[in-house]
């Protein structure tokens, strides 16, 4: 694996690479306020193993990627998707298998509608039919728990203060959890070591939460045309598991996966058995798209 800095759509992302360039690619987008360590070293290097060529990277305000001010990002939802079509551009890939998570499914989803020709698969997690700011009445809402958490009074931590981040990095991961096992020590490590290459913590965890995400698409889902995968956990308790099966529904011929017990949370550890090979099996057959 090797991480290294692009200049992409004007400004400096952090991108990591595993495996071999010759073998199918695979552009792995997490969500909001999320770095590229939220895609374990370890499920990288499983997909690196099984022939693939595994990009991840620090969205702008993560990581070592750019940062704009705290609570002004300089940017909207469009111009998250055009990074991930810019890291393409940066590794001279005309397309690419592409794996979102949250928003960064959502980023998938536009990429796919927008510039089709990028996009050879796509796999969905923790998603939702169109995208995050937009109304879903049909759709079941957050958990009761979840939204206790949203509507009370937690204090921002001193984002000076290694200890007091760390910790409120861990609560608000603790909050999203399913039924499995929260993974308190993996969580802490993974806390730790986003402070410690992170530009700004404030506004990593703020700015995602206020871009603009532009005019709804659920209503053209419909006009995605790549084997699409959608991986959902039976107890997410910010998109529940209704929103998954409405995805699959919307995208034709996508297929659902089940994460028995999964919150909404990147793949956890004891699923990989189950995500790995689907998502082998997913960016095995399509090709290039020209």
């Amino acid at each position: 694996m090797v991480e290294q800095i692009v200049e992409v759509n004007g400004g400096s992302l952090c991108v990591e690479r595993f495996g071999d360039r010759a073998d199918p690619p695979v552009l792995l987008v997490m969500g909001a306020g999320a770095s590229m360590l939220y895609w374990d070293a370890e499920f990288c290097r499983r997909l690196a193993d099984a022939g693939r060529f595994v990009l991840r990277y620090d969205h702008r305000d993560t990581g070592r990627s750019r940062s704009s001010a705290t609570g002004a990002p300089d940017y909207a939802l469009r111009d998250l998707v055009a990074d991930a079509g810019g890291i393409l551009d940066a590794f001279g890939l005309a397309s690419a298998h592409v794996v979102g998570m949250s928003m960064g499914a959502a980023i998938g989803q536009l990429l796919a509608l927008e510039h089709p020709q990028r996009v050879r698969s796509l796999a969905l997690l923790c998603s939702t039919p169109g995208g995050p700011g937009h109304d879903a009445p049909d759709l079941p809402p957050m958990s009761d728990a979840l939204a206790a958490v949203f509507s009370g009074e937690q204090a921002e931590p001193d984002w000076s203060d290694r200890d007091a981040v760390i910790g409120y990095h861990v609560a608000g991961e603790r909050a999203y959890t399913g039924a499995l096992p929260f993974d308190e020590a993996r969580w802490r490590e993974l806390a730790a070591r986003s402070f410690d290459r992170t530009c700004d913590s404030a506004a990593c965890f703020s700015n995602h939460f206020l871009v603009d995400p532009g005019p709804p698409w659920r209503h053209r889902l419909g006009d995605i045309r790549v084997p699409t995968l959608v991986l959902h956990g039976t107890a997410d308790p910010f998109l529940p598991f209704g929103h998954g099966i409405a995805l699959a529904a919307e995208i034709s011929g996508a297929r659902l996966v089940e994460l028995e017990g999964a919150g909404h949370e990147p793949p956890p550890r004891s699923l990989w058995n189950v995500v790995v090979p689907a998502l082998v099996e997913l960016t095995a057959g399509a090709a290039p798209r020209r």
